[in-house]
């Protein structure tokens, strides 16, 4: 493989540090995926994200302060907005797609999440949480539940609610019953989610606290 022009050099140093998300001109873009260190995701808007060799080019000569990159993409499209929004349980209007529709937008960004660990992570990792899902943390754990069918709560619906907290790269989730929390536990844990029961000092209820896996 040859090595990098700087002009590349400099597009994959100027990465966001924690998605690998690149910006530049088409043309450049393109260049880098030709070159194996970038890949462009399938969902749109299709933004390039450095490959585990794109990574190790940026870690042998990163640049000591990137320029600021555009917002991260999310997983997948849906809806009208044509942008997919796992459902936190927070929402203050009755949701419009549902049933198998819903399920089939669901399996979509779940199966780009995957893809994008896969490529994003520096060793390939598709059981472990990517950069993406640290700097989005509440549709990270929102989408990990919704895939593994836990049901969101809605307007007079009870459900889990995924929530932000004041911890670093950490999220509340809240279900009404007990075995409904614990369902939330596994499912996140099992999508690599840290997980822990903590009990509400004022409320008297109880939540699960819940951080991305780093290893």
């Amino acid at each position: 493989m040859r090595p990098p022009t700087a002009v590349q050099r400099r597009i994959i140093e100027a990465a966001d540090p924690e998605t690998g998300r690149l910006s530049g001109t088409e043309t450049q873009l393109a260049g880098l995926v030709r070159a194996r260190l970038a890949f462009r995701h399938p969902r749109p808007p299709h933004a390039c994200f450095l490959t585990p060799a794109g990574h190790r080019v940026r870690k042998e000569g990163a640049a000591p302060a990137p320029s600021p990159p555009p917002a991260p993409a999310t997983p997948a499209p849906s809806g009208a907005s044509g942008v997919f929004a796992a459902r936190t349980g927070t929402e203050t209007e009755r949701p419009g797609t549902e049933g198998a529709a819903r399920a089939r937008e669901v399996r979509s960004a779940w199966e780009g999440l995957v893809e994008l660990r896969r490529m994003t992570n520096t060793d390939g990792a598709r059981d472990r949480p990517c950069g993406w899902e640290r700097a989005h943390l509440v549709q990270a754990a929102a989408l990990a539940l919704e895939a593994a069918a836990c049901r969101p709560a809605a307007p007079g619906t009870p459900g889990y609610q995924v929530e932000e907290t004041p911890q670093p790269e950490a999220v509340a989730v809240r279900e009404p019953t007990r075995e409904g929390l614990r369902a939330c536990a596994d499912a996140l844990s099992r999508a690599g989610w840290q997980t822990s029961e903590h009990a509400e000092r004022r409320a008297g209820g109880r939540y699960v606290l819940a951080s991305p896996r780093r290893a």
